[in-house]
């Protein structure tokens, strides 16, 4: 059970880091080179996002066909445990989404 719990922790941080800094670093980039960092940093985050969630859980499509065994040999467990750590890179990912978008926004804007 901890090392479950450690996964999922894992698998969120990772991608919350991942596109976070992904982002920081694309708005580094845009200022070199006299772009708006705001408006990149955002479409970098939500371009990111999804790559974020596959980097997490392993990378390649071995998780999907993690569920898909399981799910068909009638073993719930592993695919269910399989689907939160999907679940929780997404979570993850997503924070990681909104917190630049909190990040970017102006002043003006609401």
């Amino acid at each position: 059970m901890a090392h479950f719990i450690t996964k999922l922790a894992s698998d969120f941080f990772i991608a919350f880091g991942i596109v976070l800094g992904g982002s920081l670093l694309g708005g580094i980039s845009a200022v070199i080179f006299l772009e708006s960092p705001s408006f990149t940093m955002e479409r970098i985050a939500g371009n990111i996002k999804i790559w974020a969630m596959v980097a997490a859980v392993g990378g390649t499509i071995d998780p999907l066909r993690v569920i898909e065994s399981n799910f068909l040999e009638g073993y719930l467990s592993p695919a269910i445990k399989q689907i939160l750590f999907f679940i929780s890179a997404f979570i993850g990912a997503h924070l990681g989404f909104l917190l630049i978008q909190w990040i970017c926004k102006s002043p003006g804007k609401s």
